[in-house]
């Protein structure tokens, strides 16, 4: 595969190589090299990396306690590039390429707490049991103006009208177009990167997107996802604005998701398992509802994974509550959309744009497993908004980290060295968080209490 890869960059003449791996928080970290370099590289396998990068925070910090995890020694890793993941980077003038690579000790074995090979592991799982999974993801984004004081709120950019958006403008066509330079350069980039990004439309908060993808095998779905992140950003700055996945940039405005559609087909057949021959709902179907009930609350440090995440998550929002779900009702967590029986689907309505896509569609598959193999009862569909009904979706993250660390199924099935991680990692981001002061307690609490 290596003559392959030689022969790519040849025929591109390509300078410069970026081997990229996904972090905890989903960061694209890694190595540019030489193109040369690289290949050099890949046929002596001393493509090396830190095996520490997949246990820093989104700080840039590190946990003080690793053994559960890592060599107290600080050891390197192998990366290994997966050929079918080179792209040409379409934003550099130099021609540049960027390829995601996974990670192996120098023994063989692939490094557990790597999120891509979390999802691969989650995968197998399915394989052995003759299961396929298919994805859509759905990745709601802000454009907003330029910020270079964190202590400032965010501000609406301005389009090509010369004015900032301050209403909602769901699914406004005027309204989107106010980025069309933007959008069309973006929508570029992604051909570019055969990333399949699909429908864009404006949702409810000011410059609030929304990109669709096509529905697909979920391990290119989560690539495509994670280098839809990078593009969208380094889009912006293009055209000198900010990019951002944070899941409640805005106080006031809705906050962003990233939806996902999930079904699962036969191996062998291409049947899709979730609809009866008479086109009903399957016992599958059912239970895997019931899989998503019982074990998604634990799951909320990788749908939900940073302090910001859970302000999201409020009534009247555009966001979910609680677990309850319904037929094409968007008030709930979990939502049947209509269609075909061999589109059946169940959409997962609670992971943010925050969330890192490796382990959110990793998580929500988890899930839907165990309740496959558990044969999980799911309770009634409900009629009316989930809005009524009790919220018992956790309300931050340490009572989310709380649940994850008493849910033995689900951090089994995703592995202990990697639970282990995630545990010390949100602890750590917890901690950072506890020491900064909010405008707000300056604002009400300095000379009132």
């Amino acid at each position: 595969m290596s003559t392959d890869l030689k022969k790519w960059l040849s025929d591109r003449k390509i300078d410069e190589v970026e081997c990229i791996v996904p972090d905890m928080s989903g960061v694209a970290r890694g190595k540019v090299l030489p193109t040369q370099k690289f290949l050099r590289g890949l046929e002596a396998k001393s493509l090396a990396i830190p095996e520490a990068i997949f246990s820093m925070t989104v700080t840039g910090g590190y946990p003080e306690e690793t053994d559960a995890f890592l060599d107290p020694a600080e050891k390197d890793v192998v990366m290994v590039p997966d050929p079918e993941t080179i792209r040409v980077v379409p934003w550099y003038e130099e021609p540049t390429a960027q390829i995601i690579c996974d990670c192996y000790h120098f023994y063989g074995d692939e490094v557990s707490i790597s999120p891509r090979y979390v999802l691969k592991r989650v995968l197998k799982a399915f394989e052995e049991r003759g299961m396929k999974p298919i994805i859509a993801p759905e990745l709601e984004f802000y454009l907003v103006a330029k910020n270079t004081d964190p202590d400032n709120p965010l501000e609406p950019p301005i389009g090509r009208s010369g004015r900032p958006e301050r209403a909602s403008n769901a699914f406004g066509i005027d309204a989107i177009n106010e980025f069309d330079p933007l959008i069309e350069d973006l929508y570029d980039y992604c051909e570019a990167m055969d990333i399949d990004a699909d429908t864009m439309s404006h949702e409810s908060g000011p410059a609030q997107l929304e990109m669709n993808f096509n529905h697909g095998y979920p391990l290119e779905l989560a690539d495509q996802a994670f280098l839809f992140k990078r593009t969208l950003r380094e889009t912006a700055l293009k055209h000198g604005v900010y990019g951002t996945f944070m899941a409640k940039p805005m106080g006031n405005h809705p906050g962003s998701a990233m939806h996902i559609h999930q079904s699962i087909i036969d191996i062998k057949t291409g049947e899709n398992l979730f609809a009866d021959p008479d086109g009903e709902n399957s016992k599958m179907f059912l239970n895997y509802i019931g899989g998503l009930q019982r074990y998604l609350p634990a799951a909320m440090p990788l749908l939900a994974p940073n302090m910001n995440s859970y302000r999201r998550l409020q009534p009247w929002s555009d966001a979910p509550i609680n677990m309850h779900w319904s037929l094409d009702n968007r008030t709930v967590g979990l939502r049947q959309p209509n269609g075909p029986p061999s589109a059946r689907r169940i959409e997962n309505r609670i992971p943010g744009a925050d969330a890192n896509p490796y382990l959110s569609i990793a998580a929500s598959l988890a899930c839907g497993l165990l309740g496959i193999i558990e044969e999980i009862e799911p309770t009634a569909p409900i009629v009316g908004s989930g809005y009524d009904r009790a919220h018992s979706l956790p309300r931050h993250i340490h009572e989310a980290l709380a649940k994850f660390q008493r849910c033995k199924p689900l951090k089994d099935l995703l592995g202990e060295e990697f639970s282990a991680a995630v545990l010390a990692v949100k602890e750590a981001e917890w901690d950072a968080y506890q020491t900064v002061i909010s405008a707000w307690e300056r604002e009400h609490l300095l000379l009132n209490v």
